[in-house]
Order: C-alpha cells, then sequence, then structure tokens
C-alpha cells in the first residue's frame, strides 16, 4: 500500500468530519490490518444504524489493532466514488453501509474482482462480497408482542423510512407480534419516504398519536429521531427506537429499543480476515446469535411489569426454538396465525 498517497487521501476526505474524526492521520503500519467503511446518507450521528456500523470499526481498532477510515456519503452520488476512493488505495475491507449501496457496490466489485468488500442490508451475487443481513423480523416480532401487552388503547402504530422490502421485515414482524398477543389489536402504518427526515418523524408521530395510537415502533433511520422527539411531550405514550439502543435518547418514554447489532457483525467480519478465515457469501445474524433482541428496560421496567417481561421471554424462546416463525413480508404476514404458549 502507498501509505503517503493513502494519508493524503483520506485526511482530506475526513479531516472535515467531525463525527468521523482524523484519529489516524500517519496512515497504517507495515502489516496493520485496514478497514474502510463508507456510509449512506444517513451519516454518523444518527445515533441508529451507521452510528452502529462506525462502532464496529471501533472494536476492530481497539481489539484487533485495525487501521480504520470512514468516508461519509452526503447524497447517492457519493457512493460510487466513495467506494472506489478506499478500493484504489487497497484496503483489506471495504464495508458499504446499508441496502442503498447494492447497485454501486456491485459494479465496483466487479471491477475490482480482487478487493474484498462487505455489504451491510444487501445481498451481492459477487465472489469479493460478503453480505451481511439479519433477521429484523425477529426483534420486531418482540417489540409487537410488548407493545401489545403494554398498550392501553389497543391501538399501536408502526413507522418507517422508505416502503421496500427490508423495511417491511419491521413492519410484518411487528404486526404479527402484536397480533400474538392480542388478535384484535390495531396496528396503524405509515412511511416517510425517507430515512433523513427528522421534521417528518415528528409530524407523523404527532399525527399517529393524535390518531389514537399510544406506542409507535420507528424503522427510519434519523426519521426516528423526530418521533423521539414527538414523544417527550407525550403523557403515556411510547416509542420503540430501533437499531441502537435509543432508551436514553427519552427516558421512559421510549419503550425499549429494537437493537440490530451491526457494529458485532462489522466487526466479526474484521476479525475472520484478521485470523485467515474470511467471511464468504451471504451471512445472516438473528435473535439465536444474539445479533437482534430488545434492550434492558432500565428506563420502563416498572411500566412493563414482571408478569410481561416473563411472557416476552416465553416468546423469545419460542423464536429461537422455531416454534414461532415470524412473518418476513406483508405475504407472509397475512398467513401467520397466533401461536399458543
Amino acid at each position: 500500500m502507498k501509505v503517503k498517497a493513502l494519508t493524503a487521501l483520506l485526511v482530506a476526505a475526513t479531516c472535515a468530519l467531525s463525527l468521523a474524526g482524523c484519529a489516524h492521520r500517519r496512515g497504517p503500519a507495515p502489516g496493520q490490518l485496514t478497514l474502510g467503511m463508507v456510509t449512506d446518507v444517513g451519516g454518523l450521528g444518527d445515533r441508529s444504524f451507521n452510528d452502529s456500523a462506525y462502532r464496529g470499526l471501533q472494536m476492530a481498532h481497539a481489539r484487533i489493532g485495525a487501521y480504520v477510515q470512514v468516508l461519509q456519503s452526503r447524497s447517492a452520488a457519493d457512493y460510487q466514488p466513495n467506494l472506489t476512493a478506499l478500493t484504489n488505495l487497497h484496503f483489506d475491507m471495504v464495508y458499504a453501509i446499508g441496502f442503498l449501496m447494492g447497485l454501486d457496490l456491485d459494479q465496483v466489485a466487479k471491477q475490482h474482482p480482487q478487493q474484498r468488500y462487505a455489504i451491510v442490508d444487501a445481498v451481492i451475487d459477487d465472489p469479493n462480497v460478503v453480505s451481511i443481513t439479519f433477521r429484523e423480523q425477529d426483534g420486531s416480532f418482540l417489540a409487537g408482542a410488548l407493545a401489545a401487552m403494554v398498550s392501553k388503547t389497543h391501538h399501536i402504530a408502526f413507522l418507517g423510512g422508505q416502503d421496500i422490502p427490508l423495511i417491511e421485515k419491521f413492519e410484518a414482524g411487528y404486526t404479527a407480534g402484536a397480533r400474538e398477543v392480542d388478535p384484535n389489536i390495531k396496528v396503524d402504518v405509515k412511511y416517510a419516504g425517507s430515512f433523513e427526515d427528522v421534521a417528518a418523524g415528528k409530524e407523523l408521530s404527532n399525527l399517529l398519536f393524535n390518531d389514537g395510537a399510544d406506542i409507535i415502533y420507528t424503522a427510519a433511520g434519523k426519521v426516528g429521531l423526530g418521533a423521539i422527539d414527538a414523544v417527550k411531550s407525550r403523557d403515556g405514550d411510547y416509542i420503540i427506537g430501533v437499531d441502537s439502543d435509543q432508551d436514553a435518547l427519552a427516558p421512559g418514554r421510549v419503550l425499549t429499543s429494537m437493537v440490530k447489532k451491526v457494529d458485532v457483525a462489522v466487526f466479526d467480519v474484521a476479525r475472520s480476515l484478521q485470523e485467515g478465515k474470511p467471511m464468504h457469501g451471504h451471512v445472516e445474524f438473528g435473535l439465536k446469535d444474539g445479533a437482534i433482541g430488545l434492550t434492558d428496560f432500565r428506563y420502563t421496567k416498572s411500566a412493563i411489569g414482571e408478569a410481561n417481561l416473563a411472557r416476552l421471554k416465553a416468546i423469545q424462546a419460542a423464536i429461537v426454538s422455531g416454534k414461532i416463525v415470524p412473518p418476513d413480508s406483508r405475504k407472509a404476514l397475512a398467513a401467520f396465525t397466533p401461536v399458543p404458549l
């Protein structure tokens, strides 16, 4: 690797990014594992998906001594140039964070067959790409079950970012989980059409609350931050956060967060590479792997109650054992029936 060239480009690209920082201005040492990451348009600071992925890079730096760098994408037009920039500098692994980069990564990976890549939330059928996906429906099922247990109005809601198959997994799992507990519960669904519009998140959440829902599960990136802002002034209503632990963003008003441990997946890919056993193909993480789940309810345990927590634990065990198979699409949701436990 040409260390001087690497240093010059990456310092220029990242020094202006206050969140990514410039922790490695001197470039990597000879033989050091090098990991580059391209964020999606949500960027660092979303307190959700991209931040979780970045924590995985930080883990790799702290635990296995990797040299790490991040290039942030301000728009979709940045994806391919950012991926190409890291590729041209021969990073040992280049991560594409988010399904939005799927087409761009496919093109870049085909042009550079010797470069290793990993993508989160998409499956790319190229031999040099590790595709990382999650069983979001598993954790979302638990979120829906908990919402149905706690709801006083028997009316809850789901707020998604873009209406795409990935987010449909969250919606279907959540709705099925709620029906597992209360077959007659009302579940409203709205989509913001964006993962970045914080103001829309607040506006749509207030509409859903005003229509009678008292718990809203968000799967919408920064849109979810608007939803959390909305619930701060509402007594008795809750938001369920997503991807990262968002409970502390509104203590007592965020019922729980459906944590998707992108950081663990990012780190596992790096560690396997460091150990000379690189991952290949499609790797899926779920509840059984500890990569999906709810938070520890540190602010809301008393509001939930021990009986509900015990019931939730039984539902989780049923998912892990295969007795309950959460649906991953609206079509699968239509065929879902509650399972007696």
